[in-house]
């Protein structure tokens, strides 16, 4: 992350050890639509009621929601954001309040709606890229789109905006696919920065035969990180949570650290499980049963190592630790 962000992230933390809080946001999951104009084999937004696929969150309700939380970032998810018709006023908003503002697409629609948006040292955009070209479409079921991608991508860095990524990886993806479209966002495009994750599995997504294991997940980032590859991209990611996606530590999961509200409220207990919603997060926090969540505790969780559970743990860890708050500034 820049440096201003990661010393405002660094200050946060530290208010909330002063405050003796236990659990708090770090960066909010906000999707203020399902709807999207894409039908991706991995993702299950879609599948929701038509009439709730025709809503659109209130720019007032989304501030509140995030205004409550009173979490620093903010990753603004869909479905595809861009189809909300204020949009570019939910963001201008948030970055108004000095959130940290990641705005997530898959690029499709960026040229047509990037006129409306202004480069902020807060702001990025957030575009999906899960493989190189062949892979990409086959995941978005849709030919040519990951050469929209690229282009509408080079067009806001022309621009002046920060672009980040954002892949996920499937068992068909091998090693050396991850070190190709790696290579490829880091040198070729030169991506800000870059997040990755294994596939967690959506219950309602098309695709249910594609999920990583566990050992699968280790496996696969332990070789594709080898012989110094990992010091060489620029990710989105705490060392330590690198270190756990290779197998090398154990993390606990701490979902309440990324917490997702929809048009539905507050999800319970994270952006990739569905076990009801709430209306405030007061609520989510101090009503959820977060022992009964994470790997060894319920076993729809027993594959998971994605970020939004883990990274939160990585990154209490490493700013609780000298030697790993110096690992992180390093990049190792």
């Amino acid at each position: 992350m820049p440096l201003h962000q990661t010393a405002r992230l660094g200050a946060y933390l530290f208010k909330q050890k002063l405050l003796r809080k236990k659990k708090f946001p770090l960066l909010v999951e906000l999707e203020p639509l399902f709807a999207c104009n894409l039908k991706c084999a991995g993702c299950g937004k879609i599948q929701q009621p038509a009439q709730l696929l025709k809503q659109r969150m209130p720019v007032a309700q989304a501030i509140a929601a995030i205004e409550e939380s009173g979490a620093p970032m903010v990753s603004i998810a869909g479905g595809e954001p861009l189809m909300h018709p204020q949009i570019e006023e939910i963001v201008r908003q948030l970055l108004g309040r000095k959130k940290i503002v990641f705005l997530c697409t898959n690029a499709v629609l960026l040229p047509k709606h990037l006129h409306k948006f202004k480069p902020d040292r807060n702001f990025a955009w957030m575009v999906h890229i899960d493989g190189l070209r062949e892979r990409h479409d086959e995941s978005v079921c849709k030919d040519g789109v990951f050469d929209q991608a690229v282009a509408a991508i080079r067009q806001a860095q022309a621009a002046g905006f920060r672009v980040n990524t954002n892949t996920t990886f499937f068992d068909t993806d091998s090693p050396q696919d991850v070190i190709d479209v790696l290579d490829y966002l880091n040198n070729e495009l030169a991506i800000d920065n870059m997040q990755i994750s294994p596939g967690f599995a959506y219950e309602k997504a098309p695709d249910q035969e594609h999920w990583l294991g566990v050992e699968q997940t280790r496996e696969l980032f332990a070789k594709a990180f080898g012989e110094g590859r990992r010091k060489q991209w620029r990710l989105n990611h705490s060392p330590v949570f690198l270190d756990f996606l290779e197998g090398k530590r154990e993390l606990s999961c701490t979902a309440w650290g990324i917490p997702s509200y929809s048009l539905l409220g507050w999800q319970r207990p994270c952006y990739l499980m569905d076990d009801g919603h709430v209306q405030t997060y007061r609520e989510l926090v101090e009503d959820t049963d977060w022992s009964a969540y994470g790997r060894g505790n319920d076993p729809r969780c027993a594959n998971c190592m994605a970020h939004c559970g883990y990274e939160p743990t990585a990154v209490l860890a490493t700013m609780g630790s000298l030697r790993e708050s110096i690992r992180a500034v390093g990049g190792r």
